[in-house]
């Protein structure tokens, strides 16, 4: 049937767009920790560099300051992201069900006609 073999392409093209947005929500995040692992470096050398590690002085480094702001804010958006991927990959895996069902289907439907017999109806 062709509808079938429609719906298996439709189901496979589900799946490859889940797993591409996964792959790219797994990708950010890295590249956020990478930023976020880098403003700690710059942080703590601005601190070296200063003397002054409390963050209430009214000495402390205003370059330190807006980095470590910086830095807070890629964590948030990258605990953000980590929600959005584990939601993404909640999809993924309903996706893939839903494509091992109608290829299910696709191969019952193409055995049948490789018989000869008539597809069956199904009363539900």
């Amino acid at each position: 049937m062709k509808s079938r073999e429609n719906l298996v392409r439709l189901k496979q093209f589900q799946v490859s767009e889940q797993r591409r947005r996964v792959e790219q929500l797994e990708t950010m995040i890295a590249e956020f920790k990478r930023m976020a692992d880098e403003l700690d470096a710059q942080i703590a050398n601005e601190e070296s560099k200063a003397g002054i590690t409390d963050q209430n002085h009214f000495a402390y480094p205003t370059f330190a300051k807006a980095a470590r702001l910086r830095r807070d804010n890629l964590r948030t958006s990258q605990s953000d992201l980590q929600q959005q991927k584990e939601q993404a990959q909640a999809e993924l895996e309903e996706a893939e069900t839903e494509l091992h069902k109608a290829e299910a289907l696709e191969s019952r439907d193409t055995k049948q006609r490789g018989t000869g017999s008539k597809p069956q109806v199904m009363t539900g």
